[in-house]
């Protein structure tokens, strides 16, 4: 990897992949993650030759891949009865991958109980423990995303698990905007695990329960329920992430990958990521 390379999510320009890879190249970003779910980047319709002239444009651009984003919706990992359709595909997803040369996958498992004896927490182990020894087979890293729970509850679940193939994607927007944490902190505590990261703020408007929040993502259409009344997403420096101690902190756990600007809301988000590259640029 680049050491702290700036990474952009070619999916939040909202353009066709190719003009989205012209972009990142164009605001002088090092790499780019790509949403590789459903459509053209979904890995049953992508051939072995297909991939490869992928890879040769993104190069041509003077691009790498950070990471893929290989989040499935819906609840995660934690109902039973789903998981081996999306342990399936996330190791499809993990194969592409490698095929686009990077190793890390980043997803939502959904929301970890802090009481380990939820019957919805062994179900979340045994999902991640086979895609972390698939990672271990193949050498790519399912990277859970930080955000609906605490970073000490998440750390307390990876090092549950038997495989280095499970690691955490981190994003300090979601700590302060759904579970009040503070991101320096967690940083810390997820120190052997961070393998990627997001660069995005925001701010909690109101607490609630991140169990709420999830399931609405999952289910949307929760009566009287409001989203935007209990965080909003601002552009880097306008939120509540302080960036001077969360990238100091970065270094001091010696994290040498990408800063992945991801934008998913605002009117003119190239404006926004471009703007993130320079506000990024100013401490690397």
């Amino acid at each position: 990897m680049i050491n702290n390379g700036i990474g952009v999510m070619v999916d939040s320009f909202k353009l066709e992949l190719r003009d989205g890879i012209k972009k990142a190249k164009e605001i002088g970003a090092d790499g780019i993650q790509i949403y590789a779910v459903s459509g053209p980047m979904d890995p049953d319709n992508l051939s072995k030759s297909e991939r490869k002239m992928l890879l040769d444009y993104i190069k041509s651009n003077g691009l790498v891949v950070s990471a893929l984003c290989g989040d499935l919706g819906g609840h995660g990992f934690t109902i039973k009865e789903d998981n081996p359709y999306k342990i399936e595909k996330s190791k499809k997803i993990m194969e592409l991958a490698k095929d686009l040369e990077t190793n890390i996958v980043t997803t939502h498992i959904g929301v970890i109980p802090e009481n380990m004896g939820n019957p919805r927490y062994r179900i979340m182990q045994e999902a991640c423990q086979e895609l972390g020894n698939f990672g271990d087979s193949v050498g790519a890293y399912f990277a859970i995303e930080t955000g609906p729970e605490k970073t000490n509850t998440l750390k307390k679940f990876l090092d549950s698990l038997n495989s280095k193939g499970v690691k955490v994607n981190y994003d300090p927007a979601n700590l302060v905007m759904v579970t009040g944490d503070d991101p320096v902190l967690g940083v810390y505590n997820l120190r052997d695990y961070i393998v990627h990261t997001h660069a995005k703020d925001g701010i909690m408007l109101k607490q609630t329960s991140t169990e709420t929040i999830y399931n609405y993502f999952a289910e949307g259409n929760i009566e009287d329920f409001r989203l935007e009344e209990y965080f909003l997403e601002k552009p880097l420096g306008q939120g509540s992430v302080n960036f001077k101690n969360y990238i100091n902190a970065l270094k001091d756990i010696g994290y040498k990958g990408f800063l992945t600007i991801e934008r998913e809301v605002g009117e003119n988000p190239a404006k926004d990521i471009s703007e993130a590259v320079d506000f990024l640029k100013g401490y690397l």
